[in-house]
């Protein structure tokens, strides 16, 4: 699909630039003219161009100093420089004043035609990407989370809803959606934002430990403890706590849990005495917590207590006009850390990312554009860059008739569908499956994949 661009062309020679004038019209684009350096400046100061292209050599002031003018009146306008004067030396010049791209007469026009769809096409990208910029600047109204689509708005009045209250609040949403971010920034809009935020995954903990984790212990009350120590509890005195993945609390120690929220105390293990505490309860929750008390394995009575507010967090899949959002952020992220300049995603490459489902969400993107910056060494991400399929699908463990296959055969199929995702690129199949191009190899020859030369 080409794109419209507005065009200034400068030249002395009035059939060049009228041929010229003709010729960018006919793709599409808006033309203005000049015939020397002084109405071309008169021009630049009066509209902003997408491109433009400037003769070396004219009257009054050259092309030179009109590609040093119109870089300080417009720095996005991408410059040709037209010369029949070509040198190494002005070539050089040019590029270091930022020039795109420099043009010998005589030219054929289908090569102008080239030059200019490659440098539309690269202002276009150039302002997607300062646009999307900006626009993960805009949205980044609660910490790192970032999101314009309707449902994350929807998520972000909840917050400011909620932040200032002292209630309980109960996030929901499936793995990776981001639930950690949403406690920050309740905690971060909220009175208690100068207190701690403690934070702990209650399925991450040890059932054995749990108890001691949350409400401490004092020195000997059992194997192992050689000194008093605080729970979190007492960590986050005067700020908030997060509970992470609350659904995975044993039953006894919801009990705990529950009392401990009631009457706003609580007491270390091993001691007989009670201690106040004064701490705002963020819990999440992947599971569905319904759905766990009528099977036994929540008590209703901590449930309501937790769910005084609740939030929703959506899923990546239900929120896919954020995704060009997230990528940028994530690039602005992984960029200095591997020492990288890429500028965005390719469209090819976009649309695989928005026809995909996500179904590890935001962290599964993230650690998508995460490996895709450390393989990529071109300006672009590229489709390849992402094991997800053309069509925006994982790759299929079996066929699609739902036939059961051994290890192995899945191992062959894998490897098939990588090379072919890769136009057999055998070094970029071998990075993606991360594996040694020499294992790769040997796999092909076991496999019997007949592959072209790479």
């Amino acid at each position: 699909m080409r794109h419209s661009a507005r065009i200034l062309v400068v030249d002395d020679e009035e059939d060049l630039r009228l041929g010229l004038a003709e010729t960018l019209q006919g793709e599409g684009h808006q033309v203005e003219t000049a015939g020397d350096g002084w109405g071309a400046l008169e021009h630049a100061r009066a509209l902003r161009f997408d491109l433009a292209l400037v003769d070396l050599k004219m009257p009054g002031p050259d092309g030179m100093v009109v590609l040093d003018q119109l870089k300080q009146l417009s720095p996005e306008t991408l410059v040709v420089m037209i010369t029949g004067h070509a040198t190494v030396e002005s070539a050089v010049a040019a590029m270091r004043l930022g020039a795109y791209d420099y043009l010998s007469k005589p030219f054929k026009l289908d090569q102008v035609r080239l030059v200019v769809r490659r440098a539309v096409e690269q202002k276009r990208l150039a302002d997607e990407n300062r646009r999307l910029r900006q626009e993960v600047e805009h949205y980044h109204r609660f910490e790192q989370i970032v999101g314009k689509s309707a449902l994350m708005q929807e998520l972000f009045r909840a917050i400011e809803k909620a932040a200032p209250t002292n209630s309980t609040v109960l996030i929901c949403g499936e793995t990776g959606t981001g639930k950690d971010l949403v406690a920050r920034a309740l905690h971060q809009r909220s009175p208690r934002a100068k207190g701690p935020l403690v934070s702990i995954s209650c399925g991450a903990i040890p059932e054995a430990l749990l108890e001691s984790e949350l409400f401490g212990h004092t020195k000997g009350a059992f194997t192992g403890a050689h000194a008093d120590r605080e729970g979190v509890f007492e960590s986050a005195e005067g700020g908030t706590l997060f509970l992470d993945e609350i659904g995975d609390l044993p039953l006894p120690m919801q009990v705990k849990l529950l009392r401990a929220l009631q009457e706003r105390q609580i007491q270390r293990l091993g001691e007989s005495r009670t201690r106040n505490v004064d701490v705002r309860l963020v819990s999440a929750t992947h599971k569905d917590l319904r759905q766990e008390m009528q099977q036994g394995r929540f008590r209703e009575d901590l449930y309501y207590r937790l769910d005084v507010l609740s939030v929703m967090v959506p899923p990546l899949r239900q929120r896919r006009d954020d995704i060009p959002l997230l990528v940028e952020h994530f690039l602005r992220k992984f960029n200095p850390e591997m020492g990288k300049a890429l500028r965005g995603a390719s469209p090819e490459a976009m649309a695989v990312l928005m026809r995909y489902d996500w179904p590890g969400n935001v962290r599964e993107l993230q650690n998508a554009i995460e490996r895709a910056v450390i393989l990529q060494d071109g300006p672009q991400l590229q489709p390849e860059d992402f094991p997800l399929g053309r069509s925006g699908q994982p790759a299929p463990a079996a066929e699609p008739g739902g036939e059961l296959v051994s290890l192995e055969e899945m191992e062959r199929r894998h490897i098939l569908w990588v090379l072919r995702q890769t136009d057999n690129h055998q070094s970029r199949a071998a990075q993606i499956l991360r594996i040694g191009r020499r294992t790769l190899y040997r796999k092909i020859r076991e496999y019997g994949l007949d592959l072209p030369e790479e």
